[in-house]
C-alpha cells in the first residue's frame, strides 16, 4: 500500500459510504483516498514525508455535486453584464442599462437583466420603445428571471432580422404591437435569432472559467454538470482544464435541440464534439433537449390550462401546443441518442412535458433494451400522480431545483399564471422519494437562481422555505424531506448522474480525495444555519482549492 502523501486525522467525517458511514481520519496518495477509518488505523500509513493535519474535531464530508448549472453563463453574467439582482425595481434596471450605454462605444452590445413578470406593465404596449429611449446605437438584450424570455430594443431586433412583417417562429412567441410589428418581447425559440448575436471573446470565457471555478470551490462544489453546451462552451471548458485551472470534475450535456438555436445539432457533429472535448476531468457522453418552457411565459406544457386571469386563452388550451418537440420526434430523438450512448437531460417543467419525456425514455428502453444510461428529467417541477412511479420503473433521474421553487422573487409570477393551489403541487420531492425515484440536486444558476449556493437549496429541501428573511411563506410543507434523505442528492446520487459513482460522491478507498470541511456537523445545525453555511476548506483530488 505504501505511505500516504497526506493524512487528515482527528476529524468527524461523514463518508456517505453505507459500509462505513463515519470515520476519524483519511489518508491520501496521488490525489486518491488511500485509506479511511479510525485515527489508529490510518496513522499507520504515515511515513517520513507524509504531511499530517489535525482536524481538531472539525466536520468533513464529500464535496458537493451540482447537477445543473450554466457555469460559464453565470460567471459571464456576474463579470460582464448589467446585473441588478432579482429584487431590483424597474427603475433600478433602466438606470443601470442607461449607465452602461454611456460607458460603451456605439454598436457595442448591452446584455443584462433580470426583469420580472411584474415589470411587464411598466414596459407599455411597445416595450422596445422603452429601451430605444436609452439607446438606438447599442443593441440591448435583457433576459427575464427565467432566462427564457428576452426584451430587446429596435437595434437588436433589426440586427437579428426580426423586422415588421417577420413570420412567427415555431416553438416561440414574438409579442407584437397593434400593427403586427415585433414589440421587443421574445419567448423561447423566438429569441434564437437574437441570442445568435450574443458572443463572448476567448479572453472573457477564460476569465469566466477562472471565476466560476473559484466560486464553486468556495461553496464546497467539487463536481458539476453543464446542462447546455455548444462548441464554444466546450472549447472554454477544455482550455481551462488544459491550463490546469479547472479544479472540478464535470460533465457537459451537448445540445441536440434548444430554443437558444434555430436548428437541431446534427448527430455527427455531436459525436465529433464528444470526441474532441473529452478529458480526464470533462465527460461528454451527455446530451440536452428542451421539451417546454417556463410557466410565467405560458410556455411550460401543462395538462390543465393556465389561469384565464393571467391573459391565457383557456378555451384554446391544447397541452401539446406548448411542447418544443412533437412527441413522435421526441421519441425518435431519445431512441437515437440512447443508441449512440448519450445520457439525455430533458428540460421539462409542466406535467405534460414531464410525461412526454418519460414516454420517450420508455420508447428508448423498448427500442434499445436496457442500455444502462440513466436519462434525466431536468427540473421535474410538476410531476403528476400517474408519473411519480415511472422514474423508478424506467431507471430515470428526477432532477430537483429547490432554489427555483421556494418562496423567492419569481414566486408572484408563478402564482399569477398558475394560482396558489397548483403551485402547492410543485417539486413533489417527498412523493418522488416515496415512489422510489432517484433524484439529484440542481440550482440552474443563473437561470431563475440568483446564485449557485447549494446550502440554501439544501435548507429549502428540508423546510420548503427560503432561509433568506426577505422572503416569507412555505411551499407544500408536506413535501419536506429530512437532512439524511436530502444529502445523497448532493453527493452519491450526483456522482452517479456523472457516471462517477466509483470515483467521487462518497469517501472510500480508491476514490478521488474530494471533500469539504465545516466548523460543525450539518446534523447539529438548524435549517437557517445550514442555509448560511460557510465552507472552511475544499479539497479536490487531494489538493486544497479553497480555504476560508
Amino acid at each position: 500500500m505504501g505511505h500516504a502523501d497526506q493524512i487528515y486525522q482527528g476529524g468527524n467525517i461523514l463518508t456517505m459510504d453505507a459500509n462505513m458511514l463515519n470515520a476519524e481520519a483519511i489518508a491520501i496518495k496521488d490525489g486518491r483516498i488511500l485509506a479511511i477509518g479510525s485515527d489508529q488505523e490510518v496513522l499507520n500509513l504515515a511515513g517520513p514525508c507524509t504531511k499530517t493535519t489535525n482536524l481538531y474535531g472539525r466536520f468533513v464530508m464529500p464535496g458537493l455535486v451540482e447537477s445543473h448549472t450554466h457555469a460559464l453563463w453565470g460567471a459571464c453574467r456576474d463579470l460582464f453584464d448589467v446585473y441588478v439582482g432579482y429584487n431590483a425595481t424597474f427603475k433600478m434596471l433602466i438606470d443601470a442599462v442607461r449607465t452602461r450605454a454611456k460607458q460603451l462605444a456605439p454598436g457595442d452590445f448591452i446584455y443584462g437583466g433580470p426583469w420580472r413578470l411584474d415589470m411587464r406593465g411598466a414596459m407599455g404596449n411597445d416595450p422596445k420603445a422603452v429601451l430605444d429611449n436609452i439607446s438606438t446605437t447599442h443593441p440591448i438584450i435583457l433576459a427575464d428571471t427565467s432566462q427564457h424570455i428576452i426584451w430587446c430594443n429596435s437595434k437588436a431586433l433589426d440586427a437579428a432580422g426580426l423586422v415588421p412583417g417577420v413570420a412567427d417562429i415555431p416553438g416561440g412567441v414574438i409579442e407584437r404591437t397593434s400593427n403586427g410589428a415585433p414589440n421587443g418581447i421574445l419567448a423561447e425559440s423566438a429569441g434564437a435569432p437574437v441570442r445568435a448575436l450574443m458572443t463572448r471573446s476567448d479572453s472573457q470565457l477564460a476569465e469566466a472559467a477562472r471565476e466560476f471555478t473559484r466560486y464553486f470551490n468556495s461553496l464546497g462544489i467539487t463536481a458539476f454538470k453543464e446542462p447546455m453546451a455548444y462548441e464554444q462552451d466546450l472549447q472554454a471548458y477544455l482550455a481551462a482544464d488544459q491550463r490546469g485551472e479547472l479544479s472540478l470534475h464535470m460533465a457537459a450535456h451537448i445540445v441536440r435541440q434548444s430554443p437558444m438555436s434555430m436548428e437541431p445539432v446534427p448527430y455527427e457533429m455531436m459525436d465529433r464534439l464528444r470526441r474532441e472535448y473529452a478529458s480526464t476531468n470533462i465527460r461528454t457522453n451527455f446530451a440536452k433537449l428542451f421539451l417546454d418552457g417556463v410557466a410565467p411565459g405560458h410556455t411550460a406544457s401543462f395538462s390543465e390550462p393556465y389561469l384565464a386571469s393571467s391573459g391565457y386563452d383557456v378555451d384554446a388550451h391544447d397541452p401539446d401546443l406548448t411542447l418544443l418537440m412533437a412527441p413522435e420526434l421526441l421519441n425518435k430523438t431519445v431512441i437515437e441518442l440512447d443508441r449512440r450512448g448519450y445520457v439525455t437531460k430533458m428540460h421539462a417543467v409542466g406535467d405534460n412535458a414531464i410525461r412526454k419525456g418519460l414516454d420517450a425514455i420508455e420508447a428508448a428502453r423498448n427500442a434499445n433494451g436496457t442500455s444502462g444510461l440513466r436519462h434525466e428529467i431536468a427540473h421535474s417541477a410538476f410531476v403528476s400522480d400517474q408519473d411519480l412511479g415511472r422514474f423508478n420503473q424506467l431507471d430515470a433521474i428526477a432532477e430537483m431545483s429547490p432554489k427555483l421553487w421556494f418562496p423567492n422573487a419569481a414566486t408572484p409570477a408563478q402564482i399569477t399564471v398558475l394560482g396558489e393551489e397548483r403551485l402547492q403541487k410543485a417539486h413533489r420531492i417527498g412523493d418522488l422519494l416515496a415512489a422510489g425515484a432517484e433524484m439529484t440536486y440542481a440550482s440552474d444558476w443563473p437561470a431563475s437562481a440568483p446564485d449557485a449556493n447549494p446550502w440554501t437549496g439544501l435548507s429549502g429541501m428540508i423546510t420548503r422555505r427560503n432561509c433568506d428573511p426577505d422572503f416569507f411563506g412555505v411551499l407544500a410543507e408536506n413535501q419536506a424531506i429530512s437532512l439524511e434523505e436530502a444529502l445523497p442528492l448532493f453527493t452519491t446520487n450526483g456522482a452517479r448522474s456523472l457516471g462517477m459513482e466509483n470515483e467521487t460522491g462518497s469517501l472510500s478507498a480508491g476514490k478521488w480525495a474530494d471533500f469539504i470541511m465545516l466548523d460543525e456537523p450539518l446534523a447539529e445545525m438548524d435549517a437557517v444555519e445550514i442555509g448560511n453555511t460557510h465552507v472552511q476548506q475544499t479539497v479536490w483530488k487531494g489538493k486544497v482549492v479553497h480555504s476560508f
